[in-house]
């Protein structure tokens, strides 16, 4: 996107400093890194930088008004709903395409959001890491809104830790060392010194839940869960009922973020929202009449996430299949544009904004991002096996 540093960094790229690099990034917790890493960052020039905060204003102004709360009940599925929601998500994630728009300029186009954290300890280490291997200019940076890694750091702790002790606060998740992204996990850790707990090690006494602390040993009480499982994939485990605590019921802790807001702060709310830089999208039970150029858009479901489910070439035998129109959506696609030149053919961009929101705070506060590089139909690991200068990746944004 700013062509003169992209010719400078594809130029000087070797794949000796790749694979350096690549030694460096996987060697502070071996075999934590799953997931493919992008030979290239994405230089996002800030011109481009307002037409993506302007288009997640438009978004936070609606999920900031009062009568949200009232729109998105219906996206709460009524199983997996927790008791003690409180008044904001205090994460709030954008993802964006690259696209262009009628006269060949850059637009970017919302794909999904959600209201649940994502990778805002990683995003921290690997441009780190990065900038000890490429040259990037001192005027483009990973944080956003005057942050830099001191204060990026200081707000996430504030956001997740709060006034609790690190030991009080836990980030929770379902087999949190066989995730694909514990490496976010191991990273929070490193710089909040939280530690990481499977909730089927979790312990329940009448409301109060404890976890046993690795280091002392000891029985420790919980006062602050950093929530990293997704019901969509606890509920695929097929647990028996019994052989874990029910995080679902009232429980004498806060959540950092709630439950709730990952179904309001979703695919839920996109046809909702109407803006130039968000595709038209509609609920499948509302449509009276599929369109004409059903091949122009993609079906998704309301309660998934990664990409699962989701149809890319939709036909109206997908259509009758659906039991449930209720819990999908129709979306327009998008043109990704062949944006970063790369060996054999142009790679396609994807942003995701991260937000963080301060107990106190009136509105959320862009504060980091990640990038994700593909060849494939869809951004996504698993669509891009066996190709290269794609995978996960990071913008460095203007200054």
């Amino acid at each position: 996107m700013v062509p003169s540093l992209r010719a400078a960094f594809n130029d000087a790229f070797t794949r000796e400093k790749y694979e350096a690099f690549l030694k460096d990034l996987h060697g502070r917790h071996p075999g934590a890194i799953e997931f493919r890493i992008a030979e290239t960052p994405v230089f996002v020039p800030s011109s481009f930088a307002r037409q993506l905060s302007d288009a997640c204003e438009y978004i936070i102004d609606i999920i900031s008004d009062p009568g949200f709360k009232q729109l998105t009940e219906r996206a709460i599925p009524d199983q997996d709903r927790v008791a003690g929601e409180n008044g904001h998500s205090h994460f709030l994630v954008f993802d964006f395409g690259v696209c262009t728009d009628e006269n060949g300029n850059w637009q970017p186009q919302l794909i999904e959001l959600q209201g649940f954290p994502s990778l805002y300890g990683f995003q921290v280490f690997y441009p780190d890491i990065f900038r000890q291997h490429f040259a990037i200019p001192e005027n483009y940076s990973q944080y956003l809104n005057g942050y830099d890694r001191e204060s990026y750091l200081a707000a996430l702790r504030e956001t997740i830790v709060g006034s609790h002790s690190p030991e009080e606060v836990v980030l929770l998740e379902l087999r949190p060392h066989e995730q694909k992204t514990r490496i976010d996990f191991y990273c929070t850790h490193d710089y909040l010194d939280i530690p990481v707990v499977d909730l089927l090690e979790l312990i329940k006494e009448g409301k109060k839940l404890y976890y046993i602390n690795a280091r002392t040993g000891k029985k420790t009480l919980i006062k602050r869960i950093y929530n990293r499982v997704i019901f969509d994939e606890l509920n695929a485990a097929d647990l028996a009922p019994g052989t874990y605590v029910n995080i679902r019921a009232d429980l004498d802790v806060e959540w950092i973020a709630h439950p709730n807001w990952f179904y309001r702060i979703s695919k839920f709310l996109l046809p909702y929202l109407h803006h130039p830089c968000v595709p038209p999208s509609f609920f499948l039970n509302e449509i009276k009449q599929p369109p004409a150029d059903l091949q122009n858009y993609v079906l998704k479901p309301l309660f998934s996430f990664a990409g699962q489910g989701v149809v890319i070439d939709v036909t109206h035998e997908d259509l009758e299949k659906i039991t449930d129109p209720e819990n999908w959506i129709l979306q327009r696609k998008v043109a990704y544009a062949d944006l970063i030149p790369t060996p054999d053919v142009p790679a396609k961009v994807e942003i995701r904004l991260l937000y963080l929101w301060k107990e106190g705070d009136a509105r959320p506060t862009l504060a980091i991002n990640l990038a994700r590089l593909s060849k494939g139909k869809m951004i996504g690991v698993r669509y891009n096996k066996d190709k290269e200068w794609v995978g996960g990746s990071v913008c460095y944004f203007e200054r």
